[in-house]
């Protein structure tokens, strides 16, 4: 939702840019000493972009964000705590952005396992001998949790049901929850991997049942 605009709302975007700046952090105990270039793999980007399409998968190409936008708070801590190499050097990424949060447009949980089975069949596919890994962030249930259906998820996970994934409800994947989609597509790009380590925590904020389920997963 924080980058995915009214202007332009597709239910996926790509990024194909070289580099993406970014703007001073609001924690600082967590940034660098002034501004952070984060490079993208361009190539891969649009082989990507080019491959989808040829799959009818209607993706929007973006070169870049505005200029009054931030990389949202998920993707900075991926960036910040996983993606730099031994040498401190910033590993270069595809962003995608998937429209999880805002109607009247979120995919449907099967279109989203469609979306990780071709990501995998493009990333295999690709010319240049490249290490790509697939990070999702988002999730699980919030801002109410529902235990229910985040165990439901987390088995299939483990199960590598593709088929109950992708015949989930729409309707129990509204506000935070609505991030597992996230999930569905990597889970479906991962399928030939077993998931090798997963932690859940419903954690609640009220006696109402507010709060967060969180989960963190590894495949292979």
């Amino acid at each position: 939702g924080e980058s995915i605009r009214n202007a332009g709302r597709a239910s996926a975007k790509r990024f194909s840019w070289p580099e993406e700046w970014y703007n001073r952090a609001q924690m600082r105990r967590f940034e660098d000493d002034g501004d952070v270039d984060y490079p993208c793999h361009r190539p891969l980007a649009l082989a990507l972009i080019e491959g989808l399409i040829e799959r009818e998968f209607d993706v929007a190409a973006v070169a870049g964000l505005a200029g009054d936008q931030h990389e949202g708070h998920a993707y900075s801590f991926v960036h910040r705590w996983y993606l730099k190499d031994s040498g401190a050097r910033m590993l270069p990424v595809v962003p995608i952005f998937l429209n999880t949060y805002n109607p009247p447009n979120p995919p449907l949980p099967r279109r989203c396992v469609r979306l990780g089975k071709s990501l995998k069949e493009l990333i295999e596919t690709y010319p240049e001998e490249l290490r790509v890994g697939l990070v999702a962030s988002g999730g699980l249930s919030h801002f109410v949790v529902e235990e229910d259906l985040d165990r439901a998820i987390i088995e299939a996970l483990r199960r590598k049901d593709l088929d109950f994934l992708a015949g989930l409800d729409p309707r129990r994947l509204k506000a935070g929850s609505s991030e597992i989609r996230n999930w569905i597509v990597v889970a479906s790009a991962a399928a030939d991997l077993d998931l090798s380590w997963i932690s859940y925590t419903p954690s609640y904020r009220t006696p109402a049942g507010t709060g967060i389920g969180l989960a963190f997963s590894r495949w292979g």
